[in-house]
């Protein structure tokens, strides 16, 4: 990309956002047929929404929101990560933009994320959205919270993370007009998405970016019924995360991770789906498409999902969707244990109320009997 004026990107964001808010918005469109995806080839809007309404399946209600993690620990397996060479092929994940880290380092050909709340899904069209109109991490930042955020190009791609969250929580919010300017813009962009929104969906992508502008950099993981964690940490705190030798691995902590995103998303190629993991639509759909085009599954982040399957007693079922996934014997789940009430895992790290973990997934699959401690303490690949 080559380098512009300059004068602060704030300013040229804004007319730029005002231009976009007073274009005409677009409608959804009909969902066409889908076409092959060519290895990583760009596939055009309708085909994207036309593979998100094919391979989604079956929802249902999870009693937490779908903003942000609470896994502080997620950045603690990217140097075994990215040991192991595991690029390319296919990712699949569940939840937020803790995915983004992992892909940014994987750089598979597709991305998709899996999540039974339909909510997770439109998140991640808001996400889409962001990247695709942002040239750099500054400008995302900006969209994403609507922060006054002054900061020249040249900065933005030198600028180290905790340099720019500091920058970004300290700025105020930009003025009404130019925060009712980002919001049209991320809303018209959302539309262009080629997937199918109704206005319950697209009120919902409002709240999600109402819920961004009006906590900032503070927002935290919230869980319904259940009272907020002294361990949850904010969006800055995970944004500032580095694995345990002190390396910035987060999507934002480079401008290069951010670029390699808005490529892929540009290009349509991180794809969220709704279902669940136990269903018998959404896994099994998606590894017939996977075959369909000669991906196999180098990774499938979990998060702690499967906790809940072996309490559901649906776990069996989960392992036989994951058999019909194309997999290679280097294919590895990346988990998240929650060690806060219980004891301790061998790869737990003080101060940290998650540890991330690793397993083979043939590993998982060649377990006469699933248990949840075999699960998180079986084959676990060290780090």
């Amino acid at each position: 990309m080559g380098r512009r004026s300059a004068y602060p990107i704030y300013f040229s964001c804004v007319l730029l956002l005002v231009s976009l808010a007073s274009a005409c918005e677009a409608q959804p469109t009909d969902v066409p047929q889908v076409m092959p995806l060519a290895g990583a080839a760009v596939q055009q809007a309708e085909d994207f929404g036309a593979l998100v309404e094919k391979l989604s399946g079956e929802g249902g209600y999870f009693d937490t929101d779908n903003l942000i993690s609470n896994e502080s620990s997620y950045l603690h397996v990217i140097p075994r990560l990215n040991q192991l060479g595991l690029r390319g092929g296919a990712y699949l994940g569940v939840g937020p933009d803790q995915n983004f880290s992992y892909i940014a380092h994987l750089e598979p050909e597709l991305a998709i994320i899996v999540d039974i709340r339909r909510d997770n899904m439109l998140t991640h069209l808001f996400f889409k959205a962001l990247f695709e109109l942002a040239d750099n991490r500054p400008a995302f930042l900006r969209y994403l919270f609507a922060r006054a955020v002054d900061i020249t190009e040249e900065a933005a791609h030198e600028m180290d993370v905790a340099q720019l969250m500091r920058i970004v929580s300290e700025a105020g919010m930009a003025d009404a007009t130019v925060q009712e300017a980002i919001h049209k813009a991320v809303m018209q962009q959302v539309r262009q998405s080629g997937v199918a929104l109704n206005e319950a969906d697209l009120d919902k992508i409002g709240q999600i970016h109402a819920e961004f502008m009006a906590k900032g950099p503070a927002l935290r993981f919230t869980s319904h019924g259940r009272a907020p964690q002294s361990y949850y940490p904010t969006y800055e705190q995970l944004a500032t995360e580095t694995t345990l030798s002190g390396e910035t691995a987060g999507f934002l902590g480079q401008e290069v991770y951010f670029q390699r995103l808005k490529k892929m998303q540009e290009e349509n190629r991180i794809v969220p789906v709704v279902g669940d993991f136990a269903e018998a639509h959404a896994l099994p759909a998606i590894g017939a498409h996977l075959k369909e085009n000669g991906l196999e599954v180098h990774a499938f982040y979990t998060s702690n999902v499967e906790f809940y399957l072996m309490r559901g007693q649906k776990i069996n079922r989960f392992a036989a969707n994951v058999r019909q996934l194309p997999l290679s014997p280097q294919s590895i789940f990346i988990r998240s244990y929650f060690n806060r009430w219980r004891a301790g895992h061998p790869l737990s790290v003080p101060g940290y109320g998650s540890t991330q973990l690793m397993q083979p997934i043939e590993a998982m699959l060649s377990m006469e009997t699933l248990t949840y401690r075999d699960l998180i303490l079986q084959d676990i690949l060290d780090y």
